[in-house]
């Protein structure tokens, strides 16, 4: 390639190559064995146990064609039988292919590349290199695939070691699986290629990122040779000017970017010394936002997702089709990422290779472990000998917020005003689950908690409390100890939203509290806070859920959302009764969008509609009194995001006032018409003329202000202070305790819009005010448990 190009770059691919951001070679590898080779297949539906798969097996009785494979897509170029019937097809397929391999020694490793439709094992001399969407176990010639897909459009990778393949004849046998008697179509075709000493690596897993915040953030991704490792990054994609490398040769690379601005969109290419190996106009990232922020976050929630299969793809093209342009900022995985046994083949196929070109390049990426992750093994609940802790780079030590937990099973962190809290449901630790209150887990979780000084709490594990879809919380053991135990803890610390997968369907509960026992024993009257839709779009009872940013039981929303890959599967009382709104047919992905004091959640189903949405909002519907001066301009501002309509007749966030002597109301909706109105905040004015000092001037209005403090009541000592100031002012800060001794005192200028600082404060009761330098106060209570 290098000889046909002129001294100028000429075209966009040269225009790559003169500027860093492709390697000048595209291809390193050698195709031994490519895609659309003939091979012997038997389709007789018998079968065959396990002799079929040795080199030394004979299939010179078998019939031979060349790939593609299949049957029920019209793009094969070999037609397979299914039998004589099309209720009760095969459900499993022969393949096999003897090739040679000139000079074996000098290959460091191969790849293999295949296509398949459902699940199928690929054995190469005997020797079994990959199984995907197939259960963990012995494989007989009845057992289905785990999952219906479209792998036959995919390309799936694989690495196989370099010893498996000797000089001379080498013989793949695979055995392609459906996933019922009625599945209307099968595919297979396969090509395998060898690495040598020399190959420029190519990247087979990534880029993805990993423990975002505020200064940093690390990207992973994997080669196919091991080489040394460098990250170049920058403000702009032509102009990455600062890097961070490794100078170990490794497949496996991590390297965290560090002393970032808050906030920012960065770009990037990862590569090694010599090469970029990979770069592009997706290739960036965003940096965590300050707690003060006020753009909206958005946040994505899959469980249930790694299938391979067309429910995954559709629920991932329907939701990257919701956001359009909208940059997704936190990507929770809800568990069980990778079907069935969380293997690294798995994780490669499942997952890696189904999101590759999207939402891994550019999206933060905060996962929980599922039971098939520990493949279902009690074995590994223990040892944690698992995949997903090596493919997952998780901020145990507190590297996003939160409390260090020292351990990446379970984490938490901060992104903007919301603390996540991710918890491990399956694993053991010294012989304990996490519902046990006693174990290491918990007894983090609380002091977590505790510590916790962000508006919105929410935490998301594997497990759901409240499920009748493909799994029944009455019956299911860990699912009532999560609930009668679990459940009490977080709604204590006044968690709002809590996201589960496991059960492969949608259910959207009310926003409740209290409710720790059977299906039949939750109570509209008793358990739910809000009998709403919370819809918030004008119907009837449609009306947001109202929480407030203060610690305490206020009502939790659970949200089971474990249908990102999977679907189906509900028991006779489906849904659970404390559900607004449920759905076991359709796939779908959680969108919550968190602005200031308000929450949205989306259910956006594999059919591109949204089906279920609900909206909390905090601190709303307050009654203000605002001292003023008459005739001087006052601004009044509504404490949430949405739509307005003003006493005034006005429609923005904010109007301006110039009041007249004596009290006038003014109040802010979210609806103008009265019996539609949800939220409205109401401004009470109290103007006293202006009064002239000694030189004759008049003095100045100083606008009004507002004060929260939270969490309160606070069990660490710890509490943040928020001061909301409709223009910059001096204010004096003054804690003192209830014997009126000052503990505190400052001055400091405050400036326009909302800013928090964090006080230390001793066990007991106090009252924190804010003065103006007019004399106006503002005092509130705090009590630190």
């Amino acid at each position: 390639m290098k000889s046909s190009l002129s001294s100028v770059c000429k075209a966009l691919l040269s225009l790559c190559l003169c500027t860093g951001m492709l390697s000048p070679t595209t291809h390193a590898q050698t195709n031994l064995l490519p895609f659309g080779s003939t091979w012997k297949y038997l389709d007789n539906g018998t079968n065959q146990g396990t002799a079929w798969r040795a080199p030394a097996f004979s299939d010179a009785a078998w019939a031979s064609g060349p790939a593609q494979l299949g049957y029920g897509d019209g793009d094969e170029a070999t037609v397979v039988s299914y039998g004589s019937s099309s209720s009760a097809k095969y459900i499993t397929t022969y393949f096999r292919k003897t090739f040679n391999v000139t000079g074996a020694a000098a290959y460091t490793g191969f790849t293999l590349e295949y296509k398949r439709d459902d699940g199928l094992v690929i054995y190469i001399n005997g020797t079994e290199v990959v199984r995907n969407n197939l259960p963990t176990g012995t494989i007989s010639y009845t057992t289905l695939a785990s999952n219906a897909s479209d792998g036959g459009a995919t390309v799936f990778t694989a690495s196989v070691a370099a010893g498996l393949i000797t000089e001379g004849n080498n013989t793949i046998a695979v055995e392609v699986h459906q996933t019922s008697a009625t599945s209307s179509d099968l595919s297979f075709d396969l090509q395998f290629k060898g690495n040598t000493a020399s190959t420029i690596p190519q990247v087979i897993r990534g880029p993805y990122l990993q423990m975002g915040n505020q200064s940093a953030v690390t990207l992973r991704w994997r080669t196919d040779i091991a080489t040394t490792g460098k990250v170049k990054y920058g403000l702009s994609a032509t102009a990455l000017n600062d890097s961070v490398v490794h100078t170990t040769s490794l497949t496996e690379h991590e390297l965290r970017v560090s002393g970032l601005q808050p906030d920012t969109k960065y770009y990037y290419s990862i590569g090694n010394s010599t090469n970029v190996l990979q770069a592009g106009a997706d290739n960036y990232f965003v940096t965590a936002p300050p707690a003060t922020t006020t753009r909206k976050i958005r946040i994505a929630a899959y469980g249930d997702c790694g299938t391979a299969s067309s429910v995954q793809t559709n629920v991932r093209n329907a939701y990257l089709s919701y956001m359009g342009t909208n940059h997704t900022d936190v990507w929770l995985l809800l568990g069980d990422n990778a079907y069935n046994g969380g293997y690294d083949t798995e994780y490669q196929s499942n997952f890696f290779e189904m999101y590759k070109n999207d939402l891994l390049k550019n999206v933060l990426l905060f996962p929980t472990l599922g039971n098939h992750d520990y493949d279902n093994s009690s074995t590994l609940q223990t040892s944690h000998n698992i995949p997903y802790l090596s493919n997952f780079t998780l901020p145990s030590a507190g590297e996003c917020g939160g409390l260090a937990s020292g351990k990446e099973e379970y984490y938490s962190f901060d992104y903007g005003d919301v603390h996540f809290v991710c918890l491990d449901s399956y694993g053991l630790e010294s012989g304990k689950r996490f519902f046990d209150t006693t174990s290491t887990q918990v007894q983090w979780l609380k002091n977590d908690l505790a510590a916790n000084t962000r508006k919105w709490v929410i935490a998301y594990w594997h497990h759901p409390p409240y499920t009748m879809g493909s799994h029944n919380s009455d019956t299911n053991s860990d699912l009532t100890n999560i609930r009668q135990n679990l459940i009490r803890i977080l709604e204590r610390y006044g968690v709002d939203l809590i996201l589960n997968g496991h059960s492969h369907d949608y259910e959207r509960s009310y926003l409740m509290k209290g409710h720790y026992g059977l299906e039949n024993t939750f109570s509209m009257t008793t358990h739910a806070v809000s009998s709403s839709s919370a819809k918030y779009d004008g119907t009837s009872n449609s009306c947001p859920y109202f929480s407030t940013a203060t610690k305490g039981n206020h009502g939790t929303v659970y949200v089971v959302a474990g249908s990102a890959g999977q679907v189906g599967g509900t028991q006779s009382s489906f849904p659970h009764a404390s559900s607004y709104y449920a759905n076991a047919t359709n796939g779908g992905s959680l969108v919550v969008e968190v602005e200031g004091n308000r929450l949205d959640a989306k259910w956006v189903a594999a059919d591109n509609t949204i089906k279920d949405k609900f909206t909390i909002l905090k601190d709303v519907n307050k009654n203000r009194v605002i001292n003023a001066t008459a005739a001087q301009p006052l601004v009044l501002s509504a404490y949430w995001p949405g739509t307005y309509a003003w006493s005034t007749g006005a429609s923005t966030s904010s109007v301006t006032i110039t009041p007249a002597v004596g009290t006038t109301v003014y109040t802010v909706a979210d609806n103008s018409v009265a019996a539609s109105q949800c939220v409205k905040d109401t401004f009470t004015v109290v103007a006293a003329p202006a009064l002239v000092a000694t030189l004759g001037k008049p003095q100045t209005t100083v606008l009004p202000f507002d004060l929260d403090v939270f969490p309160n009541p606070s069990t660490n000592g710890r509490i943040q202070v928020e001061i909301r100031n409709d223009k910059p002012q001096q204010l004096e800060i003054l804690i003192a305790d209830v014997n009126g001794k000052v503990v505190h005192a400052e001055r400091r200028t405050v400036p326009q819009g909302a800013t928090r600082k964090e006080y230390q404060l001793e066990k007991g009761v106090y009252f924190i005010t804010a003065v103006t330098s007019s004399k106006e106060k503002f005092t509130k209570k705090i009590v630190v448990q």
